[in-house]
């Protein structure tokens, strides 16, 4: 069994429509804030520095998957788990639960990319200390 990362927060007014659920649009930013929380847990961050300069994440990939609906002031769960870590990427792996129930579930790809200002992101192998930190939120810690 893997190791899980919650993340709780509440759905805000500014996230719903008109009807007072939350715009689909919203779960991507749940994503997103739910691994940053995770990076910040292992020690790092979605910008970090090291010896070379300054470390990143851009997204590759995203979806989400809806199941029921959840309104203003619903307190979510976000867990968090890693479904691939490669050599450059990690794909993270998101179920959205309500009290007990799965309300959403979704996926991000992430590559670990060296930034340097005036040139596009270049991927660049995880730092090893991180891989390790990763490996038990794996959803199969043996791949």
């Amino acid at each position: 069994m893997s190791d899980e990362f919650h993340y709780k927060r509440r759905v805000e007014f500014c996230e719903t429509d008109a009807a007072g659920i939350a715009h689909f649009s919203a779960y991507f930013q749940y994503m997103e804030q739910a691994e940053h929380a995770f990076l910040r847990h292992l020690g790092t961050s979605v910008i970090a520095e090291d010896e070379v300069g300054t470390i990143s994440w851009p997204r590759v990939n995203a979806y989400c998957d809806y199941t029921d609906p959840v309104r203003f002031e619903d307190r979510l769960d976000i867990i968090v788990r890693i479904e691939r870590l490669g050599t450059k990427s990690v794909t993270y792996a998101f179920d959205f639960r309500l009290q007990e129930t799965s309300v959403a579930t979704g996926k991000m790809t992430a590559v670990c990319s060296r930034i340097t200002r005036g040139k596009p992101p270049e991927s660049m192998p995880i730092p090893s200390w991180l891989v390790e930190q990763m490996r038990p939120y794996m959803s199969d810690p043996r791949v």
